[in-house]
């Protein structure tokens, strides 16, 4: 693990592969933390340098000081370019999952320059509606991350898959109970507070958008229209709902690295 320090936020990251392999950076959902990646690595490997973050607020990454200083997806994407610099890394192909592929729009709208070729899954360029997160956020601020987790799971799988993988989705729960409560909260505002439909139209690099046909928290409708917005953009559907690379670890792997290959 190492630490990129980004206008005093300690913003921890882990690379791993061949050193001349392309550079993969991955940006993790609302949450989770850079864990959530496991079940791709071991396809991804071999072909990538991966770079793989704690979005700030999540796992071993700071918050602004003060904690309460708010944030938007200028601020994530301008985290995920100083790691970037602090690894040496000039460009790179990005994927991203919900909250992160909300951060992978804002970067081709706005540095594109940096990446090649962009992965956006399970995402949508505004995710409403706000009173929804306002509920949420008072929630964990009144009650701790717990209060919120089976809610949450229900969510981000489909009921058939959630009932029989117990053991498989045990890590996922982890990660939720261990996220901190105003790591999360604070997110959950930029989340709120975000529209980047508008950004759409400027993004000219090569993307790729994956849905979950049972994804209740970013819909496939969502998805097609942030591909449609997207000139060029690709689109493919998994079986799966909104933690799809979890639910369909084999298809999102062959999805992605498929699409990174030109």
């Amino acid at each position: 693990m190492t630490t990129a320090l980004h206008q005093g936020i300690a913003l921890h990251y882990e690379i791993e592969g061949a050193p001349n392999a392309p550079v993969l950076v991955m940006s993790n959902s609302l949450g989770t933390d850079m864990q959530m990646w496991a079940p791709q690595m071991d396809s991804l490997l071999p072909r990538f340098r991966v770079l793989r973050y704690d979005t700030r607020g999540h796992g071993g990454s700071g918050l602004p000081s003060p904690a309460a200083a708010p944030f938007g997806f200028a601020e994530l994407g301008q985290d995920v370019l100083a790691i970037m610099d602090h690894a040496g890394i000039q460009r790179a192909h990005f994927c991203g999952l919900s909250m992160g592929g909300m951060t992978g729009m804002w970067l081709a709208a706005n540095h594109p320059e940096r990446f090649d070729r962009f992965v956006l899954a399970n995402t949508a360029a505004l995710i409403g509606p706000a009173s929804g997160w306002d509920t949420r956020i008072q929630t964990v601020r009144s009650q701790g991350m717990a209060a919120i987790v089976d809610a949450v799971l229900a969510r981000w799988f489909s009921a058939a898959w959630l009932a029989g993988n117990a053991a498989r989705i045990a890590p996922v729960r982890q990660m939720l109970l261990d996220a901190s409560p105003e790591g999360y909260t604070a997110n959950c505002a930029a989340v709120r507070d975000a529209d980047l439909r508008a950004q759409l139209q400027r993004i000219a690099s090569p993307v790729l958008v994956i849905a979950g046909t049972h994804d209740l928290a970013t819909t496939p409708a969502q998805g097609r229209e942030v591909a449609q917005g997207i000139a060029g953009a690709r689109y493919v559907e998994l079986d799966g709902a909104h933690l799809s690379n979890w639910e369909q670890p084999e298809g999102f792997a062959q999805a992605v690295c498929g699409f990174l290959a030109g």
